[in-house]
């Protein structure tokens, strides 16, 4: 398989780039936000759902999905786009987030990271090459290299620490992946960039992950704690310094306004659970901002979700009904809000793809976080 990306264009006056990804399964245009499907499920959606909603390409978890119910056992039943039923592309983590989410459970080794289930709490070792196994397992399109994520208070030593053993970890998974046949089947493989909230770590992080010719790049240790104004110069830093015909990926990020900003950065891809973990909460994503849908005042709205809705699927529920659902804790209103939010946070991308393409996306972007922030009713 040829290259994993093509770049189309780049907007005058941002960085913001129209791409596409070529992957086993499927192209997908950039930019792109991809639902979260760690457990090998987008929490309350099903896979035509998720299609209708304009879905792309899923996100799946090498960790969750390596412990229950085990790689090899996805293998022997399709892999996991078979197993979940899922013809489009997938993206899978490698697990290196857990090394900042599960901190209690894990022991950071020379040759890996060796965590303690949190299922059943046998140990389990993450190597570089036991993650390119698992993914190879699992049939993902885009794998990620092994990587150790700072937490966002983590100092500059503990950074450059974090760096340089996940630089390591990145020449173990391409040589693994490239001995293993992974690359030379279609399977696209990206290094990833660390090095907290310091630029200079983060660039010299990424010419060297350069200098080993990944297929793409993503931007990991974001959103892990730290405010926005320093998460979007973490990422400035990288993309500055990654080629240009790779994609490059910010990884768990992030809210409407914050993906408008990294698209302006020159990012392609982003994952994020808040559309469907907020959704579960009573929380609908809007052009104006977020409504709460717990909130009293949504008891009599006869409107739909968004008031634009004239021949939406999702036209028909209204406010007060959705809040009904919600406050009487039945599944259907977080499956309605899940799929509004995916399909919002979608949208989102295919609207910043045709102002990219016409030479708007500044002008349109500025605008839309403006009316956003600024426009937040029911958030209490």
């Amino acid at each position: 398989m040829g290259a994993a990306f093509t770049l189309h264009q780049t907007d005058a006056e941002s960085g913001a780039r129209l791409g596409r990804l070529h992957t086993l399964h499927g192209e997908v245009p950039t930019p792109i936000f991809m639902p979260v499907g760690t457990q090998g499920t987008v929490k309350g959606l099903l896979p035509w759902q998720l299609e209708a909603a304009g879905t792309k390409i899923l996100l799946g978890n090498t960790y969750h999905l390596n412990l229950r119910p085990g790689s090899e056992q996805i293998a022997a039943l399709g892999g996991l786009h078979g197993f979940m039923g899922w013809a489009g592309p997938i993206l899978t983590d490698s697990g290196g987030f857990q090394v900042f989410s599960l901190a209690k459970l894990r022991k950071i080794e020379r040759e890996g990271i060796r965590f303690r289930s949190h299922i059943d709490g046998r140990e389990v070792l993450l190597s570089p090459a036991r993650v390119v196994e698992i993914q190879a397992n699992l049939g993902s399109d885009i794998a990620m290299v092994l990587d150790e994520c700072p937490p966002a208070a983590a100092d500059r030593s503990v950074c450059g620490e974090a760096v340089e053993r996940s630089l390591r970890w990145a020449a173990g998974a391409r040589e693994e992946a490239q001995r293993t046949g992974f690359l030379a089947g279609g399977h696209h493989l990206f290094g990833i960039v660390q090095g907290g909230r310091f630029p200079e770590l983060r660039k010299a992080c990424a010419k060297r992950l350069v200098e080993m010719d990944f297929p793409g790049y993503a931007i990991g240790g974001v959103s892990v704690g730290e405010p926005e104004e320093e998460m979007l110069p973490q990422v400035a830093a990288c993309t500055e310094t990654l080629p240009g015909n790779k994609p490059r990926y910010v990884m768990g990020v992030g809210t409407p306004p914050q993906l408008l900003r990294m698209i302006a950065l020159g990012a392609d891809m982003f994952d994020c659970v808040m559309p469907t973990r907020e959704a579960r909460h009573g929380i609908a994503y809007t052009a104006t901002g977020k409504l709460n849908l717990k909130n009293q005042r949504f008891r009599d709205d006869a409107r739909p979700l968004e008031e634009s809705f004239t021949d939406h699927p999702l036209g028909r529920f209204s406010r007060a009904y959705i809040r009904h659902l919600i406050v009487s804790r039945e599944i259907l209103g977080a499956v309605i809000l899940s799929y509004h939010n995916v399909r919002f946070f979608l949208d989102l991308m295919k609207h910043a793809r045709r102002h990219i393409a016409a030479g708007t996306f500044k002008d349109w972007s500025s605008e839309w976080i403006s009316r956003y922030r600024h426009e937040q009713p029911g958030t209490t």
